[in-house]
């Protein structure tokens, strides 16, 4: 997967809102991460894919109203999901009887869930693109480290490296 820079995201962006036909290369290049975003929330494949099929023809949909603030097209992707999801547990919450309703986890806490993991996955992905991979190989897709090393063509101690670099610096994102 090769990182595309503002510029050429920007360009994208632009093509796709004066013909919609060009979106297909902002969901190619989205795709596998917004399924891996909606992933670690639902556990049902189902689900997964009607969701991740729905925040594409969201955003789609509202490509022409999409405004470029800096921050990567896969922050709006992943703000679409994370609305997505928290619709979706609040339909389903509906759907539970008053009882289970009293001792159901609330929404709310669902939704600060789901915010903290949004802001998770911007800081993802503003981290140097070796360590960035590497995040995403190893708590996106769950692949072990031995699998992450064969697909980089790294050493496994380069990877665990990598990994600890990584988190390192996710941490010290979030605490800013």
């Amino acid at each position: 997967m090769s990182r595309v820079t503002e510029s050429d995201e920007r360009d994208l962006i632009e093509a796709a809102q004066n013909d919609p036909g060009r979106f297909a290369e902002l969901y190619e290049r989205n795709f596998h991460r917004v399924y891996a975003y909606i992933a670690c929330r639902i556990h049902d494949r189902s689900e997964r894919q009607d969701l991740t099929a729905h925040v594409f023809q969201q955003a789609l949909a509202n490509i022409g109203k999409f405004k470029w603030r800096g921050a990567p097209f896969v922050t709006w992707l992943y703000r679409i999901a994370s609305n997505a999801i928290a619709d979706q547990t609040r339909k389903k919450s509906r759907e539970v009887t008053e009882v289970e309703l009293t001792t159901n986890t609330s929404v709310d806490s669902d939704l600060e869930q789901i915010e903290r993991r949004t802001r998770l996955f911007s800081a993802v992905e503003t981290l140097p693109e070796d360590q960035r991979r590497v995040i995403v190989l190893r708590f996106g897709e769950e692949k072990s480290i031995r699998e992450i090393a064969a697909e980089l063509n790294r050493s496994e101690g380069a990877v665990k490296q990598l990994q600890f670099r990584g988190l390192e610096n996710l941490r010290a994102r979030l605490r800013e």
